[in-house]
């Protein structure tokens, strides 16, 4: 084996270890309730930018703060996804 095969394996052993350490995803799913329906639909028919026009309408007003270590409330479904 050339060093240059041992260096390819050496890297891909080091790649899926790193991938293994990774945490656990921790970000909440859209809830598949009566409130949140009407989005996930149209997030299906019209993609992630329609749908979160309307999430400030309820989060970030009094009683469904974000909180402060909440990055940019404008991509709710950047992190938060909405699995059919």
């Amino acid at each position: 084996m050339k060093t240059r095969d041992l260096l390819l394996v050496i890297a891909g052993i080091a790649l899926v270890a790193f991938l293994w350490a990774a945490p656990e995803e921790t970000t909440p799913h859209l809830p598949r309730d009566t409130t949140h329906a009407p989005y996930l639909t149209l997030f299906q028919q019209e993609g992630k930018k329609a749908a979160e026009a309307f999430c400030k309408d309820c989060h970030g007003q009094p009683g469904m703060e974000f909180p402060p270590e909440h990055p940019d409330p404008n991509r709710c479904l950047f992190c938060h996804k909405a699995t059919p």
